[in-house]
C-alpha cells in the first residue's frame, strides 16, 4: 500500500467500505452515487486505497486539469509508475503532452467534421436499411440485432476493416474496459481468451489489412509523412477501435430500453424526429455507458479542504456526476428536451472520447429512423445486465415494435 496513502488520510474524510467493481454494486449503484455526493466533494474507498469523486463539478474539474489529474500513470487503477501495464499503454487515453498533443492531432483530423458530414450518408442508409429489416420482424433482441449490429458494420467499414475478424472486436472491447479495474472474476473472465483476441485486434491493426480508401490507411499515411512513428502507427490504430465500439453499443442499448419504458419520450421523439440527437445525449446522461475512470495525482492537491498526496488514485464516477442535482433537474428522469450539455459521459478535456463526433452522428442516425417507421416499443422479456468494470449495458433487451401505418 502506497505510504502517501494512510500518511495524507485525515479522520474527518468520509469513508465508503464497499466495493464500487461488485455485481451488487453494477446492479444499483444510484444509492451509493448519492451517498457519496452527498458526503463531500472527495470520499475514501479504502478496499482500493482509492479517493472517489462523485460530484458534477469536481468530476469536470479533474477531467479537465491533467497537469494535476494525470492520464499517462493509467486511467485504471493500476499505477504505471509502479508496475506493468496488462498490454501496451493507449497512445492516446494513457499519454499527456505533449505527447499526448501528437498523437491526438493525427486523430481528431482523421475524425474530423469533414469525416463526419462524408460519413453521414453511408451511415444513414444502413440505419435505414436495418430498422426497416428490424421493424418488418417485429419482435427482434435490441442488443444483438441492433445494437451491436449496427455499430460493427459502419464503424469498422468506415476504417476499412475487413469482414473476417469484426467478431473480436466486442471482446477486445470488453478486456480493455474491464482491464481499467481490479483484477477480479470479471477481468479473469474477459481474459480467458486474451491472448488469441489480442493476436487478432493486432492483425486487424496492420496496414496490410487495411481497405486503402479508410479512415485507418490515413493513420499510415500519417507515419509516412513523419506525424507518428510506423510503431505508433497500428497502435493508434487499436486505439481508434476501442474508442469506436463499445461505448456505443451500450449507449445505443441504452436508448433503445430508456424509449421503452418512456412512452411519452417516445411519443415526443416520433413527433419531432430532430430531437433524435438530443435524445442519445440524454440517453448518455442518464445511463453513462462508460461510468468511471481513474487518474493519478501528480503533486498534493487540496479538494474541499482535503488534502489528497502526490501519487495517489482517484476514482472519477462520471454517472454519479451525471445524475447530480447540483447540476440538474430531476436529475433521474429521461427528458429528451433537457438541456443536456455539460454532461462528463465521454469525459471532457484533452482526453476526452476521441470517438464521440462518430458515436453521436450514429445515435442521431439509428434513432431518427426508427422514430420515423415505429409507432410503440415494447420490451417483451426480461432485460439482461452485462457486466463490466467500466462500462454499464445490457446483453439482452427483447423488444416488440409496431409499425408506423402511412
Amino acid at each position: 500500500m502506497p505510504q502517501a496513502a494512510t500518511a495524507t488520510r485525515t479522520p474527518d474524510v468520509p469513508t465508503f467500505d464497499f466495493d464500487p467493481f461488485s455485481r451488487e454494486f453494477f446492479d444499483d449503484p444510484y444509492p451509493a452515487h448519492e451517498a457519496m455526493r452527498e458526503a463531500g466533494p472527495v470520499v475514501w474507498i479504502p478496499r482500493y486505497q482509492v479517493w472517489g469523486m462523485a460530484r458534477h463539478d469536481d468530476v469536470h474539474t479533474a477531467f479537465n486539469d491533467w497537469q494535476t489529474y494525470c492520464s499517462g500513470r493509467g486511467v485504471g487503477l493500476s499505477d504505471f509508475a509502479k508496475e506493468e501495464p496488462w498490454r501496451p499503454r493507449s497512445l492516446l487515453l494513457e499519454v499527456d503532452p505533449p505527447y499526448h498533443t501528437k498523437t491526438r492531432t493525427v486523430i481528431a483530423r482523421i475524425l474530423s467534421p469533414g469525416t463526419i458530414k462524408r460519413l453521414r450518408a453511408p451511415f444513414e442508409a444502413y440505419a435505414e436499411e436495418l430498422v426497416d429489416r428490424l421493424v418488418a420482424r417485429g419482435r427482434f433482441e435490441a442488443v444483438k440485432d441492433l445494437a451491436e449490429a449496427y455499430p460493427l458494420k459502419v464503424f469498422p467499414d468506415a476504417i476499412g476493416l475487413p469482414d473476417a475478424g469484426r467478431e473480436f472486436l466486442l471482446p477486445y472491447g470488453n478486456m480493455v474496459f474491464t482491464g481499467f479495474g481490479p483484477r477480479n472474476y470479471l477481468f479473469e473472465e474477459a481474459m480467458r481468451d486474451g491472448d488469441r483476441v489480442r493476436q487478432e485486434i493486432m492483425r486487424l491493426c496492420a496496414r496490410e489489412s487495411l481497405r486503402p480508401d479508410g479512415l485507418g490507411a490515413e493513420i499510415f499515411a500519417a507515419a509516412d509523412r513523419g506525424e507518428i512513428t510506423h510503431e505508433e502507427a497500428p497502435m493508434l490504430m487499436r486505439s481508434f477501435l476501442s474508442a469506436g465500439v463499445d461505448t456505443t453499443v451500450n449507449a445505443l442499448g441504452a436508448a433503445m430500453d430508456c424509449l421503452a419504458r418512456n412512452p411519452d419520450q417516445w411519443q415526443l421523439l416520433r413527433g419531432e424526429p430532430t430531437l433524435a440527437r438530443n435524445a442519445f445525449e440524454e440517453t448518455l446522461r442518464l445511463e453513462s455507458p462508460s461510468q468511471v475512470f481513474f487518474r493519478t495525482t501528480t503533486r498534493a492537491v487540496d479538494v474541499g479542504g482535503v488534502a489528497i498526496g502526490e501519487g495517489q488514485k482517484v476514482l472519477l464516477f462520471m454517472a454519479a456526476a451525471n445524475r447530480d442535482p447540483r447540476r440538474w433537474q430531476n436529475p433521474d428522469k429521461f427528458d429528451i428536451r433537457r438541456r443536456v450539455a455539460g454532461h462528463v459521459a465521454l469525459g471532457s478535456g484533452i482526453h476526452g472520447c476521441v470517438g464521440q463526433a462518430v458515436a453521436r452522428l450514429e445515435g442521431e442516425l439509428v434513432l431518427t429512423a426508427l422514430a420515423k417507421r415505429v409507432e410503440t416499443i415494447e420490451i417483451v422479456g426480461e432485460p439482461k445486465r452485462r457486466y463490466n468494470n467500466t462500462l454499464r449495458g445490457l446483453s439482452s433487451l427483447p423488444v416488440e415494435v409496431r409499425a408506423k401505418h402511412h
